[in-house]
């Protein structure tokens, strides 16, 4: 070993920094020639580099040689040296090589694998003094000095005496968290106790190493491109870093802090490296980002399926790689919850699942079908006693859950099912339901952790269910209440032909107060009306059922349109004085009236507030009627004004609602221009043409309630209607009687003469004796036989009970007890009394 240098020798590496020279450090080229020496390793052996350097590494080994363990790259497969101990680096890589550094393949002489990009274990080698020297060496394939590739040897060297060891020394060692010093070529100069145990390996085993060769490439290119900057511009960086340990199966979140390191002249030292651990906080902010994403979603829908659905898609896969929802049957039917505690077997509705695997496999029911759940599986033990459990799948568990339900026990073996999370879905003290998570794709099991994320995802998703149970009572309450106050069944009119649609809004909007009817009024006459309450609910609902009865009321004493939304607006604003509450103020109410007569084929409207009309003619035109259209009912303002038309027979009227024509898809212009359109197209019924508008118009979850009534127009002509002129003397009472006789026999009425020529009679001396020319008798042959007698006076006759020696006031007391119904209305010259008999043959 004291041969004199070769003059051939290879340029010597320069020495390393200070912070290196604790280090024993040498390159090694692939031919196994020394390329480098550094102060550490002539301390630890003895050669000066100019002693060593171009010659061979072999010629530095003590017999025997000790074997080590290589660190192979993918693909590499490792040999056995022959001989010594090899050491996990903690990697999890395994195997030796049996050729050398030095390209000696035949002794393995060298002190490490060609094949592998790590090497470490103990080796003897031989002191200048020729003592053999065991050391621990750690070997590192790389680029030298920018040139070829080599190998990099790495040794603990003799120290020279130093100071001793200062509180500032134990501080840095004991530094709760991660700590090392990087020299200028970025290599370790220090590690704290942290540091070693992250990377399980000695503050020897690292030093002279880089961050890439502690830790391998990947993130770790990141963290040393940062620590070349720090060296470059002398300022400190923060960075969030993911990186995986030896032996670990997971990648840690580290968040490091580099800052540079300067000599009392301010000269650059090197970087101080600190990392801190933050996986436990990034888990929790990911667990605290998923429940605020569940919280969103869950609560934007008011529909159960929907909120199932959601609730699996939240937390597969962030959660775990099958998810399902389960919820008792009463939801679904629109029942209330179950008395009394439940008992088993279980029987739930799959509502939603979801898994990492395409179609679900591994759900047992399909969506919407029952599963029922045997007495102490997991989910009815859930169940019962209401909280969460977690199971890890152990074979002894799955043959206990064997002999309980086998089909759901085959799926879990099938799928490899090995931790299950089972939570009940409870909100307000009802049971809803129940979720399952299971992991059989992720390798770790749930952990506590996991098991509060899932309670807490299903304890929102039961608020949102149980808030949409509520809502969607009260809805049906509401719509069953507005329902059951719209007609049934609306009545056959002489004067129209009718046909209607009610369709309620959407599910988030609520029932309104949308309404509709038709009245028969006397004389053969008819009316339609439909009216619109502002607001939501049973409220609306009962507030439009008030309003229905009122107009059937006022109609019922045949007042003029105008008149009858006067009494209406109020009667409305009464309500407001007597229910003086937030709720009542916010809204008000709306209504249009129309009134048709057959005789005279004219027509009068007036409007509160509310859409005006359409009318198609019977060659297909469409036009708004317009009509003054007065305020809203409640406001109490100015009388409404009656607007007057006459209408060719077969005409037809649409009276709707502004649901119909207005919403968020549609502005109120287009949604009037297309119901234009379908009206005027043929239609084979009303019916038929209502079911068109439906389809065209609304979409197919409307924000608002839509009602709709189509009238078409018919005429009384001539041959059914006859009229006579009646002069103020009691002498033409007779003639009265006669006319009427010879009309009845005309219309073939034989049998109703007599109780006809009474009524005539009565009706038209009262005339005579106290009303005021002119006088005129009509009788129209409907369904019903129609009498009326008109004056122009206003005085309107009153049934009473004659006494025993009264000679009159019997007469209208005859009339009522002879006739279906009787009634008096008034109009802008007089009054009419009309009598209704039934002719009806049936």
């Amino acid at each position: 070993m004291t041969t004199p240098p070769d003059p051939t020798a290879r340029r010597v590496r320069p020495d390393p920094p200070p912070s290196a020279l604790g280090l024993a450090t040498a390159t090694v080229d692939d031919h196994g020639v020394l390329t480098g020496w550094s102060e550490g390793a002539r301390r630890l052996l003895g050669y000066r580099a100019e002693e060593v350097v171009g010659r061979p590494a072999a010629e530095l080994r003590a017999e025997p040689t000790a074997g080590g363990r290589a660190e192979p790259t993918a693909g590499d497969s490792g040999g056995d040296t022959g001989g010594g101990t090899s050491r996990d680096t903690g990697d999890g890589t395994a195997g030796d090589t049996g050729e050398s550094a030095t390209g000696d393949t035949g002794e393995g002489a060298g002190p490490c694998p060609a094949h592998g990009p790590r090497w470490s274990g103990r080796i003897a080698l031989c002191h200048r003094d020729g003592h053999p020297l065991e050391v621990e060496l750690l070997a590192h394939r790389g680029p030298l000095d920018d040139g070829p590739a080599g190998w990099l040897l790495v040794s603990a060297a003799p120290r020279e005496p130093q100071e001793p060891v200062t509180p500032a020394d134990h501080a840095f060692a004991q530094c709760p968290c991660v700590l090392a010093l990087f020299d200028t070529e970025l290599r370790l100069a220090r590690a704290n106790a942290d540091m070693q145990a992250a990377t399980a390996r000695s503050e020897e085993q690292m030093r002279g190493l880089r961050l890439t060769e502690l830790v391998g490439h990947g993130e770790s290119d990141r963290v040393e491109r940062a620590m070349r900057q720090v060296l470059e511009s002398g300022e400190r960086l923060e960075l969030e870093t993911h990186l995986r340990g030896p032996g670990e199966r997971d990648e840690h979140t580290w968040s490091v802090s580099l800052a540079p390191l300067a000599n009392r002249t301010g000269g650059l030292r090197g970087v101080c490296f600190a990392a801190r651990d933050t996986t436990a906080e990034q888990e929790a902010r990911q667990r605290l980002q998923l429940l605020n994403e569940a919280g969103a979603r869950l609560g934007s829908h008011l529909d159960l399926d929907r909120i199932a659905q959601e609730l699996a898609e939240v937390a597969v896969p962030r959660l775990a790689d099958f998810a399902s929802v389960d919820l008792l049957t009463f939801l679904h039917e629109g029942d209330e919850p179950p008395e009394g505690p439940l008992r088993e077997p279980v029987t739930l509705r799959r509502a939603a699942h979801r898994s990492v695997l395409d179609g679900a496999p591994e759900a047992l029911a399909d969506v919407g079908g029952l599963a029922t759940h045997p007495e102490h599986s997991p989910t009815a033990a859930c169940l019962l006693k209401g909280r969460a459990a977690r199971h890890q799948v152990t074979p002894s568990l799955l043959a206990s859950w064997e002999t309980k339900d086998p089909g759901r026990a085959a799926r879990i073996r099938e799928h490899g099912v090995h931790s299950v999370i089972v939570t009940p879905m409870r909100a307000r003290g009802v049971t809803l339901g129940a979720a399952l998570f299971a992991r059989h794709r992720t390798p770790a099991p749930f952990t506590d952790d996991d098991t509060l994320l899932a309670e807490e995802l299903t304890a929102r998703a039961a608020v949102c269910v149980d808030n949409t149970r509520r809502y969607l009572r009260e809805r049906r309450t509401a719509e069953t209440l507005q329902r059951s106050l719209l007609p049934q069944r609306l009545p056959e009119l002489t004067a129209l032909e009718i046909a209607s649609r009610y369709l309620p809004s959407g599910a988030w909007a609520g029932v309104g107060g949308d309404w509709f009817d038709a009245i028969q009024l006397s004389g053969a006459r008819a009316a339609v009306v439909v009216g619109d309450v502002v607001g939501r609910g049973i409220h609306a609902a009962a507030t439009m059922g008030r309003l229905r009865t009122a107009v059937r009321t006022l109609a019922d004493i045949d007042l003029p349109p105008g008149e009858l939304l006067t009494h209406l607006d109020d009667m409305v604003t009464r309500l407001y004085s007597d229910e003086r509450t937030e709720r009542f103020w916010s809204f008000g109410a709306t209504c249009l009236y129309v009134v048709y007569d057959p005789v005279s084929r004219r027509c009068s409207i007036a409007a509160a507030g509310h859409p005006a009309p359409l009318v198609i003619s019977p060659e297909g035109t469409a036009d708004v009627l317009g009509p003054p259209i007065g305020p809203p009912l409640g406001l109490g303002e100015l009388p409404f004004e009656i607007m007057e038309t006459e209408l060719p027979e077969g005409s037809l009227l649409a009276l709707y609602t502004n649901g119909l024509i207005n919403g968020r898809e549609r502005e109120i212009g287009d949604g009037l221009e297309t119901l234009r359109d379908v009206l005027s197209r043929p239609a084979p019924s009303l019916d038929a043409l209502c079911d068109d508008v439906l389809r065209a118009l609304p979409p197919a979850h409307p924000d608002d309630d839509i009602a709709l009534l189509l009238a078409r127009t018919r005429a009384l002509h001539s041959d059914r209607v006859a009229t006579w002129d009646i002069p103020a003397d009691a002498a033409a009472v007779t003639e009265a009687r006669r006319s009427t006789t010879e009309q009845l026999i005309d219309w073939g009425l034989e049998e109703t003469v007599f109780t006809t020529e009474l009524i005539v009679s009565e009706l038209v001396t009262n005339a005579i004796r106290y009303g005021r020319p002119p006088i005129r008798l009509r009788l129209i042959r409907d369904r019903d036989l129609i009498c009326e007698v008109s004056d122009a006076s206003s005085t309107a006759p009153h049934m009473r009970r004659a006494r025993v020696f009264d000679e009159g006031g019997r007469g209208l007391m005859l009339v009522a007890q002879m006739a279906t119904r009787w009634g008096t209305r008034q109009s802008a010259d007089g009054k009419t009394i009309w009598v209704e008999q039934d002719v009806s043959t049936g």
